[in-house]
């Protein structure tokens, strides 16, 4: 992996060499790792190691963009040269102000040095203890364990420099019996947290309890949804309702909202990029300081994710959140640490209090109705329970479901104590968010899949 001395100077030969009126350089240097296994052992290791360059270039309001993995000067050059090119052949953004100017950047710890040195022999180790687990148990396993050391940095010619690293561990596991499956997955900077172990144990048990499922009618049911179903209401809300573009689009619930009640009182969701509880990073894609933002306060709506060009756009107050994608995205900017505030109840608690409805592991293939309200439709995958007068009487077969997400955190019976770090599925990053009881969920068929 390169340095920060390399960064330096790939950053300050692309911004000596532009001619633009304003430049910004973004560099991102990785090594990523993936174990993969199948039918109880592994089949795959692979490695790859990179350097992006992108630069922007700016020429009075007109923007050109152009990357490279070429790290040589005179390919340095080349690229500061393409960028500028561009922008002369684009038209005027009358929207654009300027790049971010230099602010303090706070320092976050998210580089765990035996995650970065951690190699085919460690992850194996890790998928060993999956695969023996569901092997003694006469199941069969498949999934994959990846790790990552990533360093990003970030400069401008106003004087913007920021540089951070981190690394990543995730396991994922499907363990299968005929028509039977179950679902466990694990994320954290340091891949000392892997338990394999840990989790064989969660996905063997759920397969185990998922022989032989019944099928249910389609209609409204209560629902208990763990952390891997509810990570999929937080994925829709970063993407379609929680970034400045949505909001001044008024494609997002939030537009024209703020200060009004949307949710129930015992929903809170905030992002919070130096949080240690997450995978923290300090800044966005332009270098600037990310701010924590409340979305939901209590049940109401608090305010957006901005960037530097959405908030110029805006124009008034509106400031950047430190929340920018990296340049060229047609997303705006979005969410990625997010948080949903525990509560005080165990799942035993809220199956106790269920009198007859689904028991959900995770959703699958979930895709959107209405992006205004969050309306959703998929299945449910991998472990789905029916629960009656308190008790988990048996498996049933996966659901089809249309659901308005937004309404559904309207009625919210009972939040988990006990928050789970969960991977993002929706532009990357992790979540932290607890188990969910809903007094109503809408089915409208059952999965065949």
């Amino acid at each position: 992996m390169v340095d920060e001395t390399e960064i330096r100077r790939i950053i300050d030969t692309v911004l000596s060499a532009s001619r633009a009126d304003q430049t910004e350089v973004a560099v991102f240097a990785g090594d990523s790792a993936l174990t993969r296994f199948a039918n109880n052992y592994i089949h795959q290791n692979v490695e790859q190691s990179d350097v992006d360059v992108r630069v922007r270039a700016v020429v009075g309001q007109r923007i050109g963009l152009a990357a490279s993995n070429e790290l040589s000067d005179d390919g340095l050059r080349q690229l500061a040269a393409r960028a500028h090119e561009l922008a002369l052949h684009q038209r005027e953004n009358e929207d654009f102000r300027s790049l971010p100017r230099p602010e303090p950047v706070a320092s976050a710890d998210a580089w765990v040095e035996r995650t970065a040195r951690c190699g085919p022999e460690e992850r194996a180790a890790v998928v060993g203890q999956v695969c023996d687990a569901s092997s003694r148990a006469g199941l069969v396993a498949a999934g994959a364990f990846h790790t990552a050391a990533h360093t990003f940095a970030v400069g401008n010619s106003l004087g913007v420099f920021a540089l951070h690293r981190e690394t990543q561990a995730d396991i994922s596991s499907v363990v299968m019996a005929g028509d039977a499956s179950g679902y466990a997955a694990r994320v954290s900077k340091d891949a000392g947290d892997i338990d394999g172990e840990d989790v064989a144990r969660e996905a063997v048990d759920r397969t185990t309890r998922a022989v032989n499922p019944r099928k249910v009618e389609p209609g409204d049911y209560e629902v208990i949804l763990e952390p891997y179903a509810v990570v999929d209401m937080l994925d829709f809300f970063s993407y379609l309702s929680f970034g400045a573009l949505p909001y001044i689009e008024k494609r997002s619930f939030m537009s024209g909202r703020l200060g009004e009640r949307v949710m129930g009182e015992n929903i809170t969701i905030w992002d919070d990029g130096l949080s240690p509880a997450g995978i923290p990073m300090p800044f966005d894609y332009e270098g600037v300081p990310k701010r924590r933002v409340t979305f939901v306060d209590h049940g109401v709506a608090r305010e957006v994710a901005w960037d530097s060009y959405y908030a110029g756009k805006a124009g008034g107050d509106a400031r950047s959140t430190g929340h920018a994608l990296p340049a060229g995205n047609t997303i705006g900017p979005m969410p990625m640490h997010l948080f949903m505030s525990p509560g005080d109840a165990t799942l035993d608690d809220m199956v106790r209090s269920t009198k007859r409805g689904l028991l959900v592991t995770r959703f699958w293939y979930t895709r959107t109705v209405h992006p205004l309200n969050v309306v959703t439709t998929g299945m449910t995958r991998d472990g789905t329970f029916l629960v009656e007068d308190g008790r988990i009487v048996g498996p049933v077969a996966n659901v089809r479901f249309t659901q308005d997400y937004v309404d559904a955190l309207n009625h919210v019976e009972l939040v988990g104590r006990e928050p789970m770090l969960v991977l993002g599925d929706i532009g990357g990053g992790v979540r932290s968010v607890p188990a969910l009881k809903l007094a109503k969920w809408h089915v409208t068929g059952v999965s065949e899949a």
